[in-house]
């Protein structure tokens, strides 16, 4: 055997060495199969491990004494059975014999720290096969080494090595996110039942006595150490480990051994020292302990509450939430990782230990126990609102589950009862929505411009998180949220109008208020009337209708206050992007109001809009003012509609710039239309349409505004048109060929469609567009189209714009049809099938209608 083991090991030292090429494959494929044969060849992995030489080291390297315990893994784990006798009293004398030389008399693998939880996992492993039936004695046999032979001091090493058996214990038997990460096993899980039965009945007792034992003999040691001026470092870093480690795996068995021995008047105080304890490491681990008891199922409600009583927990957590905002306060600026991580942790205790609370005074029959669980809940109330105000967004969510159940709760008391909220759950109410508003505040260093910060996407989630219990409020008591968020946004805009200094983060607050007014304004009515206080009026006399007259609603108001007060200038990127996202969306409002309609274009299109300085900024304001413009055009006069499009001309020059993609397997061409920044121009250029087709009652300037937004297009479509035809092909003129087809095709998409031949009038307000010209761009489209079809980018374009232009031109450029439609087929891929569908089915239909 002795020739096995050293061809074993120097397989493994080969394995681990890639360098060594020629050999390196056949040594995994030689310790793979010493792996999968583990039912026999434990008896070279069992040797490896725990061999020693003449000196008393370990005989064999660290790296071969790991892959030993993984063969002893491999023939322990999938076992069910008992092992036979001679099997089981090797292992179990060459175990006990290794834990005897190197962690009662040893360093505990000093040399090589990976191998000790390696081993504490094989070790539960042979204890889960051995336990019920072999080895009973194994936690007696174990407790006989943690103490030293004069009874008087502890085995450090001997103590962290049961700590990590029973946290191995706990997690096999009885975690279920272990067991679910596991394909389901009947044996697996009769086994462990075995076990968990077998533990609880022989040894839970003891086990947990063991471990508070240990644990409060440190904590005193800690105590003490801590006193000391000449206290050695080293010595209370070891303290400390096994308190952590005890505490630990004192967590880990309270949800699966009876409560009346984890929960006692010795553990409670002990716990709640140790939950206040100066080092970060036992304070996060006794968080996690008491979570857990408190989580525990008990069958009985009355049991449930009486450990509530005994833990006294709301009190606890009132207190160490207040020190702990204290310390982040005195911190100021300064972010202590560590200190918050454990606010969260507290935060998710109280959500937790209140969930659990919730449950008593929600479903429990007996009604002492719901009394009394409801002033248990009042007490946590003004707890979890602190909780819920912190500035750090992942202990701020520590709550969010436990808030949800409250605020369901009131909602179905709400549907029960026609009485109002009693004071009690108002005076929350209006807490809980102040503290929900002052979250909804960017953060001052944030740069909500950034799309790529990963920061500002966690903000956007957790507004909408905070918007989803406002809408929770709002079902209990409409008024008390519309009051708040009206006061707030008027009181904001108000203080920026009279010159009072506003930070950033709150003023886009103040405008993000009056943003979604109109979706928490259940009551409010539609278009108009969401507005002003103004009488039904029939469709056919709205027009004519001043609303001027009429008195404005809240949300109204709150739109008027807006726009007068010149909010748009703020200088700050999000602030005046909040603004225009609100304008843009309530474009009823200037129907009622027409004094606000060229405020607010003047903001659009001036520096404050689409002429800022940030591209990022520029192509969301190409959206929102052809959004504006579209609701808006028909009470914006000619006059203007020819100046604003004047302003605009200077944003329409198409620029285009090719990316390296050495990655891309796509047709650098179809990989170059591709651009966000182009997409978004698009709607400048309908919006340039939309503008000029409201010269309609002066057809000479109209046709001149026309032509003066066409023809640089088409100047520019004739060079690129030359350039791409010379015979090298040039990715720039082509991709710049597509995007002016597709621009023509969306200044046409401006104008109204051509009426039908059907209609016995015209519309009102409806005049042909300049087809002289617009026949011009077909025209010009169609000639790029017959000089480069090969190009599947072309082709696209040229649908696309025709589709707009038939639309807006009707019969007068029909007999353009048949050459395109010879260009468009003249090359044909698969992929175009659909869009050329489409195409024909619009043709036919537009056809039909004019005819």
């Amino acid at each position: 055997m002795e020739h096995e083991i050293d061809q074993v090991v120097q397989a493994i030292i080969i394995a681990s060495d890639p360098s060594r090429v020629s050999l390196h494959q056949q040594a995994l494929a030689y310790i793979g199969s010493i792996q999968q044969n583990a039912a026999t060849t434990w008896r070279l992995a069992l040797p490896i491990f725990v061999d020693q030489n003449a000196q008393g080291a370990r005989k064999y390297p660290p790296e071969a004494r790991f892959f030993a315990l993984r063969v002893l893994d491999e023939f322990f784990d999938n076992r069910f059975e008992s092992l036979d006798g001679e099997t089981f009293q090797t292992l179990q004398q060459a175990l006990v014999t290794y834990i005897q030389s190197e962690y009662v008399g040893g360093s505990a693998e000093s040399d090589a720290t990976f191998l000790r939880n390696k081993f504490s996992h094989t070790l539960t492993l042979f204890f889960l096969c051995t336990y019920c039936e072999q080895w009973p004695s194994f936690f007696s046999d174990l407790f006989t080494l943690i103490r030293s032979t004069d009874n008087s001091v502890f085995n450090r090493h001997i103590s962290l090595l049961f700590f990590h058996i029973v946290l191995e214990i706990s997690g096999e038997v009885a975690d279920q996110m272990i067991k679910s990460a596991r394909p389901y096993d009947a044996d697996r899980h009769a086994r462990d039942a075995r076990v968990r039965d077998a533990v609880r009945e022989r040894d839970a007792a003891r086990i947990n006595e063991a471990v508070l034992t240990l644990v409060a003999e440190c904590s005193e040691r800690m105590l003490n150490l801590r006193k000391r001026v000449d206290s050695n470092t080293r010595d209370l870093d070891a303290a400390i480990e096994v308190v952590d480690w005890g505490i630990r795996t004192f967590g880990s068995y309270v949800g699966w051994i009876d409560i009346n021995l984890t929960v006692t008047p010795t553990t409670v105080p002990l716990l709640f020292n140790l939950l206040a304890d100066p080092s970060l490491p036992i304070r996060l681990a006794t968080s996690v302990a008491l979570l857990r008891i408190v989580a525990k199922g008990l069958k009985e409600p009355g049991d449930k509450l009486s450990l509530f009583e005994v833990l006294s927990l709301g009190e606890v957590l009132d207190a160490l939430e207040t020190k702990t905002r204290a310390q982040q306060v005195e911190r100021g600026s300064e972010t202590d990782e560590g200190e918050e991580s454990y606010r969260e942790a507290l935060g998710k205790l109280l959500n937790v230990y209140g969930s659990e609370v919730a449950k008593l005074t929600d479903d429990c029959p007996n009604e002492d126990v719901r009394k009394e669980a409801t002033k248990l809940m009042a007490q946590l109330l003004p707890v979890l609102l602190r909780f819920l105000a912190d500035p750090y967004d992942d202990t701020c969510s520590t709550v969010f589950p436990l808030l949800q159940i409250i605020l369901s709760g009131y909602k179905r008391s709400r549907k029960i009862s026609t009485e109002p909220i009693n004071d009690t759950k108002r005076s929350f109410l209006t807490s809980l929505l102040q503290v929900l508003l002052t979250k909804m505040k960017w953060d001052p260093d944030a740069d909500p411009a950034d799309v790529d910060e990963d920061d500002n996407t966690e903000f956007e989630r957790m507004r909408k998180d905070l918007r989803t219990f406002m809408d929770s409020i709002l079902s209990i008591d409409q008024n008390l949220v519309t009051d708040a968020v009206r006061t707030l946004a008027l009181s904001t805009i108000s203080a920026y109008q009279n010159g009072i200094s506003l930070e950033w983060h709150d003023a886009e607050l103040g405008i993000y208020l009056v943003y979604i007014f109109g979706e928490i304004n259940k009551t409010g009515g539609k278009g108009r009337a969401a507005f002003c206080h103004a009488p039904s009026v029939d469709k056919e006399r709205r027009k004519a209708t001043d609303y001027s007259e009429y008195p404005l609603t809240t949300h109204g108001e709150m739109l008027y206050a807006l726009v007068q007060s010149g909010i748009a200038s703020y200088p700050h990127h999000a602030v005046s992007l909040q603004f225009f996202e609100t304008v843009s969306r309530y474009t009823d409002f200037f129907k009622i109001r027409k004094e606000c309609i060229i405020p607010t274009l003047e903001a659009m299109v001036d520096r404050r809009g689409l002429h800022n300085e940030n591209p990022t900024f520029r192509l969301r304001l190409y959206y929102l003012f052809h959004r504006f413009i579209k609701e808006a055009k028909n009470d914006i006069s000619p006059d203007i509609s020819a100046s604003i499009t004047q302003s605009i001309l200077d944003l329409l020059p198409i620029q285009v710039e090719i990316q390296e993609n050495d990655e891309s397997e796509e047709d650098p061409i179809a990989d170059a239309v591709k651009n966000s920044t182009f997409d978004s121009q698009l709607y400048l250029y309908e919006t340039a349409g939309i503008l000029c087709s409201l010269l309609f009652r002066s057809p000479e300037q109209q046709a001149v505004l026309f032509l003066s937004l066409v023809k640089p297009l088409m100047d520019e479509l004739s060079i690129n048109l030359h350039a791409s035809t010379k015979g090298v092909q040039d990715i720039v003129a082509i991709v710049k060929v597509h995007h002016i087809i597709m621009a023509l095709g969306n200044i046409s998409k401006g104008f109204p469609d051509y009426p039908s031949t059907t209609s016995s009038t015209v519309s009102e307000g409806h005049a042909l567009p300049p087809l002289e010209v617009l026949g011009q761009v077909a025209q010009a489209i169609l000639v790029c189209l017959e000089a480069m079809n090969v190009h599947k980018a072309v082709r696209d374009a040229t649908r696309f714009a025709f589709a707009r232009i038939l639309a807006t031109a009707g019969p007068s450029v029909t007999h353009f049809i048949p050459p395109l439609m010879a260009n468009l087929l003249a090359h044909f891929e698969p992929s175009e099938l659909v869009d050329f569908m489409n195409f024909i089915s619009l043709l036919i239909h537009k056809l039909q209608v004019w005819s």
